[in-house]
């Protein structure tokens, strides 16, 4: 009987443990269901084009891009290419040479332009494919284009030169305004009362365009593409994924995103619906920035 009875207090407290235990974050499928990394990985690694969407000061999202590259390298080699939105097409050239170890990193930190989280979440990425010899591509366009684009409207890419014009999307770049991304855009933009660029739904696209044109341009036949992004590019396969998907329709494409909840057992009604995977990061872990 006294061991029965501390084999149920044992039991008790093992619950009580468990349902105090600090859960950094949680990963849930699209029917809403908690899974672990490895199921998103196995997923991942039977696609051919993977949008991480994150939150740019997430450490937990940041580390699972590792984790996940980690993984994908494993599985296809050389033949997994890296891109992100995080660096711009016109310091491709500087990449390259890092990569192909024709400058030290030290360089290559000093000569290009980064976000200010380059060392503590963009950096490990950057080592990695350095350490395996992977290609990286930087998908974005130049920040002084989009500016541009967001002060005068797409048009105004047609007055920049030829070789300007290497460094974004073929044009025109059309889009489908019909998007929940871009309708909510406006939408958040006319509820500001006019602040911010004028055309900032036009910026968004020609981020999006250029970042679809660098992915295509550089996709491996032979592999998989893994790109990380903001989850606004790619959340409800819209975005950039919008775009590569009407190009290249028979692409396996797998989008994850991530977002932060108070609490991490289900997915709260907003967050449902948005990717193949969603993160799930405890809103109490500290911010990159």
């Amino acid at each position: 009987m006294k061991k029965m009875v501390a084999s149920l207090i044992l039991s008790l407290l093992a619950i009580v443990i468990q349902a105090q235990e600090v859960v950094p974050y949680r990963i849930f499928n699209s029917k809403a269901s908690i899974v672990s990394f490895e199921i998103l990985a196995e997923q991942a690694n039977n696609s051919d084009v993977v949008f991480f969407g994150e939150l740019h000061n997430s450490a937990i999202a940041h580390w699972l891009e590792l984790e996940l590259a980690v993984s994908m390298q494993k599985r296809f080699s050389s033949n997994l290419v890296l891109g992100a939105e995080m660096f711009e097409a016109d310091n491709q050239l500087l990449l390259d040479e890092l990569l192909e170890k024709r400058i030290p990193i030290q360089k290559f930190e000093a000569d290009g332009r980064f976000w200010p989280n380059y060392k503590t979440d963009y950096k490990p990425l950057v080592e990695f494919a350095l350490a395996n010899k992977l290609r990286f591509v930087a998908t974005n366009i130049p920040r002084r284009y989009a500016a541009a684009v967001g002060k005068d409207g797409l048009f105004i890419l047609n007055s920049f030169s030829a070789d300007a014009k290497r460094y974004f999307a073929p044009l025109p770049i059309l889009y489908d305004t019909s998007l929940s991304c871009y309708k909510s855009m406006q939408s958040m933009a006319m509820a500001s009362g006019g602040h911010g660029p004028a055309y900032i739904v036009d910026a968004q696209a020609a981020k999006d365009a250029t970042m679809a044109h660098f992915i295509m341009l550089n996709f491996p036949k032979e592999g998989a593409f893994l790109h990380f992004n903001g989850s606004y590019h790619s959340d409800n396969h819209e975005g950039i994924v919008d775009l590569v998907h009407r190009k290249m329709p028979k692409l396996k494409i797998l989008v994850i995103t991530t977002v932060e909840q108070d609490q991490l057992e289900t997915l709260d009604d907003e967050n449902e619906g948005h990717a193949d995977f969603t993160i799930v990061v405890n809103s109490r872990i500290t911010k990159t920035y």
